[in-house]
């Protein structure tokens, strides 16, 4: 280590040394540097600080064992090591050791285990509606509808309805049907409910996907289109189950709230809320839908039932509070859908290692994918027999085929459902066909899954889900819809007294596996790795508990909240004692902002033109570098294309939410697409936040004020006023030019034969007597 350190030292002082030769035969390599290693800022991870004694929060786990030690119960000591109480420490001391690395496990994962329950609200029964309300609704008849249009005209609405055909309908037809419909005497509308997702037939051109649910994806979009910013509120009924009283009719609908629930984060200025109806809509009812919509929109996800209106909160589901009621092991046979794919071979592996018989392992390719040879001798090797097979599972005959094969001897008593396909995007670009081909496997297979086996003695039915279901998330409007559907099937199956159990997974990895762009923002964002040993440990938690519904995520909850509450409530998240305390800070921060100093647009008013530039820019600059992860403004340059500074469809959506909650506006959803760099968004935010003066010239006017004052304070040679004179003429001459100049006559001319600018150039070339002759005859003054 001194040689290498001599070594160092003496080419930093400018000894010629031969590092090819040094590092010959050590299997060192050249790589470039990373370009921020020349900038002064450091990018290198640095471990986080020791907390101060007494500042941790105690592992229950960790104090359970030494209250057993200190009480001295070394029958209770032996039990919790597994070991016979009369064993010589050279036994226990190995068991301790164990158990000291599994009780670590048990820690991290009771720590990401989370459910979700509904907790009841305040009614405010004197709230009224106003002002004009767009009714969209099925074109097939429903009562519901009539219903409801009535409720709301009662409540003070203007309403307007148009019914949509929801298996046929697109979006451009949709805008068109908007952009006709008048919002009376004022353009702009109050509020859109829509009733899209009641209908519940399949759309006629792609079969995985219910009308309802195409037909509410182009509303969302061509609301956009048509330029309407009103909040849009979208029903269902029976989407959801609010308790094990309340059975969990319809899990098509139930799509609908994975797409709100990103549409929530994706276009937050025109979004009003989710509202689950309950199946008989009663008067009572039909009041608490006005209500809702009447609201102060802190709720938007909301369920109307006989007992009140509840919301949905996420809390701990620690494993001591939920104790185990079996002890699960495979037996028989375990289909693995998508078993060769990176989370079903995670799965595969943990069963072979708890005494799987036989491993049925599914995916489009089978034999022929990537890796399965290697993990079917591996899997071998532990002990299990492994079938790795062929099938499209949202194909219910190749379904059938396939489970037909499973041996008489090893019968089929447990399937987990780990199959998916990934086609992310925003919901603004995504199509009807993108949205079906990822429905084929979470909507098709699943219900082919259950139909061919639900007469079967099934110990388990697993369904891999992902945390978008849950807390939406940007760019996830092709996922979030599938994986909410998993979720109140399993609902659905477990009311129907079949077992069933979805896991709404956090990302699987080292901390590293989820590269790229995504992985970035997922991390800043506070969504950690999970990595695969420990997941599958939680896996096995659920399977002993029999639960039905389970989120599994690593989540770091400061930078989570900060991320996701910056713009819009999350009562999701006021459960949660790391994040309510956020929000409580945010809140206290936020009035004391309020109370200290005037909002954005008051603030500009007060400031002259430079100023508020400079003001607008650095509010932009800011919030592209929180965007990006960077922690100084300076790093951006105003003048470059956001296109080149990392953007994509993603953080343009991150970056509008930040300057919309900053600014008070609500901004375009191609605000960076038709503003492409930082100074054109703070010139589109200037002209927004005090639109009066920047249409009445006042800006433009307070610069001359300052030009006359310049003017009136020099005295320049001839030669010089010259040039000045020529300077302003010039200005004058493409102010004319301009697409708001006025007639000819209305402005200082050149001769009439020749144009400003020709005017302009020949001045260029004129004598000094010329100049001045032509100066002369513009002021009127004699030559």
């Amino acid at each position: 280590e001194r040689f290498w350190l001599s070594l160092g030292e003496a080419w930093t002082r400018g000894v010629d040394v031969d590092w090819d030769a040094v590092y010959a035969g050590t299997g060192a390599r050249r790589v470039d540097l990373p370009t921020y290693a020349f900038q002064t800022e450091r990018f290198w991870p640095e471990a986080a600080p020791a907390q101060a004694t007494g500042t941790a929060q105690a592992d229950p786990v960790d104090t359970r064992f030494w209250e057993t030690v200190e009480r001295e119960d070394w029958q209770a000591l032996a039990e919790e090591l597994a070991v016979d109480g009369d064993q010589p420490l050279s036994t226990v001391l190995p068991a301790l050791s164990t158990w000291r690395k599994q009780a670590r496990e048990r820690s991290a994962v009771d720590g990401w285990r989370y459910r979700v329950t509904w907790k009841q609200l305040a009614e405010n029964q004197s709230a009224r509606l106003s002002g004009t309300w767009l009714l969209i609704e099925p074109g097939t008849a429903d009562e519901k509808a009539a219903a409801v249009a009535a409720s709301l005209t009662g409540h003070g609405a203007d309403v307007r309805r148009i019914a949509v055909d929801a298996a046929t309908t697109d979006r451009e037809a949709l805008a068109a049907a908007l952009r006709a419909e008048p919002a009376g005497d004022d353009p702009a509308f109050d509020g859109v409910l829509s009733l899209l997702a009641l209908d519940e037939r399949r759309h006629k051109a792609h079969v995985a996907l219910p009308a309802g649910t195409a037909a509410q994806l182009a509303l969302i979009q061509a609301l956009g289109d048509a330029g309407i910013a009103a909040p849009l509120w979208c029903a269902t009924s029976g989407a959801v189950s609010t308790g094990r009283s309340d059975r969990l009719e319809s899990p098509q609908q139930a799509l609908v709230w994975g797409l709100g629930r990103v549409a929530a984060l994706e276009h937050l200025e025109r979004w009003g809320g989710l509202v689950d109806l309950p199946g008989t809509m009663d008067e009572r009812a039909l009041d608490r839908l006005a209500e809702v919509l009447a609201g102060d929109g802190e709720e938007d996800q909301l369920a109307i039932r006989a007992n009140g209106v509840l919301g949905p909160r996420l809390v701990r589901a620690g494993l001591a509070e939920t104790p185990a009621v079996r002890e699960w092991r495979p037996s028989g046979t375990t289909l693995v859908t998508g078993g060769t794919g990176a989370l079903g071979a995670q799965v595969a592996r943990w069963l072979a290692r708890n005494g799987a018989e036989h491993l049925l392992l599914t995916s489009r390719r089978g034999p022929d994918a990537p890796g399965a040879a290697e993990l079917r001798e591996e899997l071998t090797e532990l002990g299990a027999e492994v079938t790795v097979t062929a099938c499209d599972v949202a194909d219910r005959d190749a379904l059938s085929d396939m489970l037909a094969t499973v041996p008489a001897e090893h019968p089929l008593t447990a399937v987990v459902h780990a199959a998916a396909v990934t086609e992310d995007g925003v919901i603004e670009g995504l199509t009807p066909e993108q949205v079906d081909r990822v429905l084929r496997l979470k909507v098709d297979a699943t219900r082919h899954l259950h139909e061919c086996t639900r007469d079967l003695d099934l110990s388990a039915f697993v369904l891999f889900s992902h945390f978008s279901a849950v807390f939406g998330a940007p760019g996830q409007g092709n996922q979030a819809p599938g994986n909410a559907y998993l979720h109140a099937f399993a609902e659905q199956r477990r009311a129907d007294g079949l077992p069933a159990t979805t896991l709404s997974w956090g990302p699987w990895g080292d901390g590293v596996t989820v590269g790229g762009a995504l992985g970035d923002r997922m991390r800043r964002h506070g969504i950690n790795e999970m990595a695969p040993e420990p997941a599958v440990t939680a896996l096995r938690h659920a399977l002993d508990r029999d639960e039905t519904a389970l989120t599994v995520i690593d989540m770091d909850w400061r930078r989570f909240t900060l991320a996701f509450t910056a713009d819009r409530p999350r009562p999701l998240l006021h459960e949660l004692p790391e994040a309510r305390q956020v929000i409580d800070e945010m809140k206290a921060e936020a009035a004391e902002a309020s109370a200290s100093g005037p909002a954005l647009a008051q603030q500009l008013a007060g400031l002259p033109e430079t100023e508020r530039e400079r003001v607008l820019l650095e509010l932009v600059r800011g919030a592209v570098a929180a965007v990006l992860g960077h922690t100084d403004a300076a790093a951006i340059e105003a003048g470059r294309a956001f296109k080149e500074l990392g953007f994509d469809s993603l953080t343009a959506v991150e970056l509008r939410n930040r300057l919309g909650a900053a600014s008070g506006l609500r901004l375009p959803a191609a605000l960076i697409f038709d503003h492409p760099t930082p100074a054109a968004v703070a010139a589109y935010l200037r002209a927004e936040v005090v639109p009066d003066e920047a249409a009445t010239g006042a800006p433009v006017l307070e610069e001359l004020d300052r030009l006359e004052t310049a003017l009136a304070g020099s005295a320049p040679d001839n030669i010089t006023r010259a040039r000045i004179t020529m300077r302003l003429q010039s200005l004058l001459a493409k102010w004319n030019e301009g697409p708001d100049a006025g007639p000819a006559d209305q402005a200082p001319a050149a001769p009439a034969a020749a144009t400003d600018t020709e005017v302009v150039e020949e001045l260029r070339s004129s004598s000094d007597e010329e100049l001045f002759a032509f100066i002369n005859k513009g002021l009127g003054r004699p030559s």
